[in-house]
């Protein structure tokens, strides 16, 4: 009996999923990776909190269980339902107490997260606990994958239930998105968790003095993933651990680095919709009318013998977009052009918009996030800036290769895993897809802008790294199987 005759039975534990809600790659993965699961044999349920847009967004949910007041909620109903688009099914943690809040999910208007993200959270991953138990009567998860530190503590809970039974039902997984963002919150919390007090030492939940639910994923889930092979060898010394070295250096045998994948069949400038004209490798006729698309959309003057260049980014320490705002004068006097999408630290913003302002018709500058115009950016773009000071897989530098928009990057975590240097050996093996940095200072990232200003006067060499990243496999099968060989691995009674 072929083991896709009995389908592993998958539940993903996440707080966003495009297009109902995004606020950063995580939505894309939690959006592309279930619906490939699918194919390698796995049955894939998600688990959200219950955030408007998601209540708003699935049509005719059906309830599955009324649960008792919890966490400060007053009342809490398990919902059932499917994706849009994928039809993934999706159960949601309807508690209005807890969720119906507007704006951004995490933050309140003044941009500090909600006094009670410690009971928010808690409450999605004491429902992954629940739906392992049983709560919903006819399906039960196998496997529980949850992402990031809002899912952190579902692996706690689940800890706590097989403490209490005495057996092991269900293998757990836990994806890291970005060690940076753990999910700490004051020791004095511990007490409304429900959890046993033994967990609350430096061998569970305990780091320094606070309660982190990034280390409980760490701690108690049976695998450990990041989201790309050179992040995981990353994140267990020096900067990039985030003062966790020593948890995951201690669990480096169940560590795995998986490169995140693209939704290929949204991010495809051969279908794309979204763009001006079309266009693959093969022709490239419609990049030129997207360029002068981008060009007559951002009021920028339509010039072809310099590169346009693009960022496309949450305005953030970890994206070092301060080289791009010392750099930007160095572009405009080099001829080049560039378009600005993002939202974040208020200097930030405030920079971009001042040199939009300096300099018309060569910088321009739009504050927010808007998915239309990015494809718009991406197709029209000739190379896109991610300076970032780390970053564990990244998405943009994908997107820029599948549109032929060259990625200039800092060599780190997923950018290095994606983006091959256009160096003369690069270049003459056939190789190079894009410009890569080593040093994080602004000498390194300006050689790499004039190696780019440079490639760009030779047009045949140019159009060969185009050509070369436009071909390059992004999408999510692989990565896929190896997630289905994971979760295989650790399956109850496997």
């Amino acid at each position: 009996m072929s083991e896709n005759q009995f389908p592993l039975k998958v539940l993903h534990v996440c707080s966003e999923i495009f297009p109902l809600l995004k606020t950063g790659g995580l939505a894309d993965v939690t959006a592309a990776l279930p619906p490939a699961l699918e194919k390698d044999g796995c049955e894939v349920r998600m688990l959200v909190p219950g955030f408007p847009e998601f209540v708003k967004g699935i049509d005719s949910p059906d309830l599955v269980t009324e649960l008792p007041a919890k966490f400060g909620a007053r009342r809490i109903r398990l919902m059932y339902g499917k994706m849009p688009a994928t039809g993934v099914p999706v159960y949601y943690i309807d508690a209005p107490d807890l969720y119906d809040r507007t704006g951004n999910p995490y933050n309140a208007f003044d941009g500090q997260p909600y006094h009670d993200n410690h009971l928010r959270f808690a409450l999605l991953g004491w429902c992954a606990a629940r739906l392992v138990e049983g709560f919903d009567y006819f399906w039960r998860p196998d496997i529980v994958h949850g992402h990031d530190w809002h899912a952190g503590l579902a692996f706690a809970y689940i800890k706590a239930l097989e403490w209490n039974t005495g057996k092991r039902t269900v293998g757990t997984v836990f994806t890291v998105h970005n060690m940076a963002y753990q999910g700490n919150f004051p020791a004095h919390v511990f007490s409304e968790l429900d959890l046993p007090f033994s967990m609350l030492n430096p061998d569970g939940i305990e780091f320094y003095g606070q309660v982190s639910y990034l280390k409980s994923g760490f701690y108690y889930a049976d695998k450990v993933t990041t989201v790309s092979p050179t992040y995981a060898r990353e994140i267990q010394h020096g900067e990039q651990s985030c003062g966790l070295g020593g948890v995951v250096r201690q669990r480096s045998s169940d560590l795995v680095g998986i490169l995140n994948g693209v939704d290929t069949h949204a991010w495809n400038p051969k279908t794309d919709d979204r763009i001006e004209a079309n266009f693959h490798e093969r022709s490239m006729t419609g990049k030129k009318k997207c360029r002068l698309a981008l060009q007559k959309e951002m009021e920028l003057s339509e010039q072809k013998d310099n590169p346009v260049f693009c960022v496309v980014s949450r305005f953030a320490a970890q994206k070092g977009l301060h080289l791009v705002v010392e750099g930007l004068n160095a572009i405009v006097e080099r001829g080049g052009q560039i378009v600005v999408m993002g939202n974040g630290e208020h200097w930030l913003e405030e920079a971009f918009t001042r040199f939009a302002q300096d300099f018309p018709g060569q910088v321009a500058v739009r504050i927010g996030y808007d998915e239309d115009r990015a494809h718009r950016i991406f197709a029209g773009s000739d190379v896109i800036l991610i300076p970032s000071r780390y970053e564990p897989c990244g998405l943009v530098q994908m997107y820029g290769s599948l549109y032929g928009t060259l990625p200039l990057v800092h060599r780190v975590g997923g950018l290095a895993d994606t983006v091959t240097d256009s160096s003369l050996e690069n270049l003459v093996e056939n190789r190079a897809t894009g410009f890569c940095f080593e040093h994080f200072d602004y000498s390194s990232f300006d050689s790499a802008v004039q190696r780019a200003f440079a490639l760009y006067e030779r047009q045949k060499d140019w159009k060969k790294v185009q050509k070369r990243g436009m071909k390059l496999s992004f999408g999510w099968e692989r990565s896929a199987k190896l997630y289905a060989a994971l979760y295989r691995q650790i399956k109850v009674g496997a």
